[in-house]
């Protein structure tokens, strides 16, 4: 009741700014999840991102939103964040953590702040990760309805008050608009307040927003599925449509996991850590109790059969992570550093890419520990959760 106080308060405070209606952004159709909603009365609801989606924040806050205009509803609410993952992992993992439950009628997605921040990536990378979901998604249920919110952290705020679209929000918007899904620009409604003297960031509550900055993401998702579901319910359902070429071929919208056990043998061992006696802080959700294939020493190899364009490894890289040797199909070994800069106290989870251009097909890589780990690196380990495959 306190999350629905808050988004109450901030819709009575906005409701009549012209500058919120530029910021939620209105595409495609909505009614497949309003039929359900409103006439089936069950409701699946999904939610993908980083630690902005984990968190206690705005997730619930819609959550309570929705049962609250459906009250007759029965909804089953899907928590698919992972904090610090960005959307290259998000197009690996999406057919596993969420596909995977069942028939999706209405899909939120944020990775803006990720795919800057903690990834780092090139306008190509947050493309074919956003572009991998979107198409991977609808391909798999193409009557599911997408919203993407771009929250916000103070190097984009920062560029958004100069005019400027931040790298990542510009990749992913060009998905958006050819897909025709919505997006909530709550980044640059934050900084227009702001700008209008009627919000301070110290309110909003920073990269990871407080109540208050959560029930303005909410407010507007809110305003969002309002509109969309001002007409008469429709009689049935309709798939949205799919565009015959994708923004970027190179897309993960074939991205799946690989288990890595079958890699296992001497050197590599599949088990779950003692992370209780390896240094390095330890996120026990989600990770506690999963097994991982390891390797501590330099010049262990494992091999790796896969079937696609792209390979790479979804890993913890902590205090001690290494460099991984990759050679695909015998050609020339390739360096890929698995130490993050977030890794000096912590297991940190990410996705390293081996190759993702390759010729569809079968392939088969070797990957071996190098003696040379990155200069902040305490050692030279590998622990890899999932291999990824496009």
């Amino acid at each position: 009741m306190r999350w629905l106080l808050l988004i109450a308060v901030f819709a009575a405070f906005v409701s009549a700014d012209d500058k919120l209606n530029r910021n939620v952004i209105l595409r495609g159709s909505y009614a497949n999840s309003q039929l359900q909603f409103d006439k089936l009365k069950t409701g699946r609801v999904a939610f993908m991102g980083g630690s902005i989606t984990q968190m206690n924040g705005y997730r619930p806050m819609v959550a309570a939103w929705l049962q609250k205009r459906f009250p007759k509803t029965k909804f089953d609410f899907i928590n698919a964040g992972i904090s610090s993952t960005c959307s290259t992992t998000g197009a690996f993992r999406l057919p596993s953590e969420v596909l995977a439950k069942g028939k999706i009628d209405l899909f939120f997605i944020e990775f803006a702040v990720n795919d800057d921040q903690d990834a780092g990536h090139t306008s190509r990378e947050c493309v074919r990760g956003m572009e991998g979901i979107i198409r991977q998604a609808r391909k798999a249920q193409p009557n599911m309805d997408i919203v993407v919110t771009h929250f916000v952290n103070p190097g984009m705020l920062e560029q958004l008050r100069e005019g400027k679209i931040p790298l990542s929000m510009a990749a992913h918007e060009k998905v958006l608009k050819a897909y025709n899904v919505s997006t909530i620009f709550l980044a640059r409604e934050v900084a227009d307040r702001i700008d209008a003297g009627k919000l301070t960031w110290v309110v909003f509550g920073g990269t990871h927003p407080k109540p208050a900055g959560n029930a303005i993401a909410a407010d507007m998702i809110g305003h969002l599925l309002d509109r969309a579901w001002s007409k008469p319910v429709a009689s049935k359902t309709a798939p949205h449509a799919l565009p015959w070429k994708p923004v970027d071929e190179g897309c993960y919208q074939r991205g799946h996991f690989l288990l890595p056990a079958a890699s296992a043998n001497e050197a590599w061992t599949w088990h779950e850590p003692d992370w209780k006696q390896i240094p390095g802080g330890f996120r026990s959700d989600p990770f506690a109790g999963k097994k991982l294939l390891t390797a501590s020493l330099a010049g262990q190899e494992a091999t790796v059969h896969f079937k696609g364009r792209a390979l790479g490894a979804y890993v913890l890289a902590g205090p001690d992570a290494g460099v991984l040797e990759v050679n695909i199909d015998g050609g020339k070994w390739q360096r890929v550093d698995l130490y993050h800069r977030h890794s000096r106290g912590l297991h940190y989870p990410r996705t390293v890419m081996f190759a993702a251009d390759l010729k569809t097909g079968a392939h088969t890589a070797k990957i071996r520990l190098s003696s040379k780990s990155n200069p902040l690196s305490k050692g030279t380990a590998a622990r890899v959760l999932q291999f990824v495959v496009n």
